[in-house]
């Protein structure tokens, strides 16, 4: 998993409510376990007309928020189904931080075991970052998760906590299992030890070479 340290980038506004994972990434095209090329499908519902086109209204189909690096919502994003393809989609098109006043809980727990970070501000703090990503390309925010705090394009500052635990596994790049990597030397250790006190376990008996 990519760390996530410091992100500096054009925030896009996108202020609905309830904006759950189907509409992030339709249900249709979960027929995949991989993690790229699934950007094409993000927002399709509302990104793009019956015909395919493009719908010039959706904010990521305006040229200052193409390359959008951040999403400033509303509330309670990601509801819905459980999918990781939502967090996924969302990488792969660039966006790396999500800031809304609430989340559904499934959403939430998906994207820090992804690398994308959730942020939840009060609806006023949110209503601010709003009005700065409609700025367009001077809609520039720099988010320091170690400092815990937002930059706006005027130069001030805005804060914000994460669980400690989830913190560090962002910033040192740590998935599930990345984790369990960590604890490899103890995994050894346990089973080597299991192998000599319990060697039925393993289909071994007692004195055999």
């Amino acid at each position: 998993m990519e760390k996530f340290t410091t992100l500096t980038g054009v925030a896009a506004p996108l202020p609905m409510v309830n904006i759950d994972t189907d509409k992030i990434f339709p249900a249709v095209y979960l027929k995949t376990i991989k993690r790229t090329g699934l950007s094409k499908h993000l927002f399709e519902e509302i990104r793009f007309r019956p015909d395919g086109s493009e719908n010039p209204d959706f904010v990521l189909n305006q040229k200052p928020y193409r390359n959008a690096k951040i999403l400033v919502g509303g509330e309670n994003f990601g509801c819905g189904s459980s999918r990781e393809h939502a967090p996924w989609a969302l990488l792969d098109y660039g966006i790396r931080a999500v800031i809304a006043p609430s989340f559904a809980d499934i959403f939430y727990n998906n994207c820090f075991k992804n690398g994308l970070l959730p942020i939840t501000l009060p609806q006023s703090e949110v209503d601010l970052l709003l009005e700065d990503a409609k700025k367009g390309a001077n809609a520039i925010l720099t988010i320091d998760l170690e400092k815990g705090t937002i930059t706006r394009p005027d130069g001030g500052t805005l804060s914000f906590t994460i669980d400690p635990f989830r913190k560090h596994c962002l910033l040192e790049g740590l998935d599930d299992i990345g984790l369990t990597e960590k604890q490899a030397g103890a995994i050894s250790a346990f089973e080597e030890e299991t192998r000599r006190s319990r060697p039925w376990l393993f289909n071994i008996t007692e004195g055999a070479s």
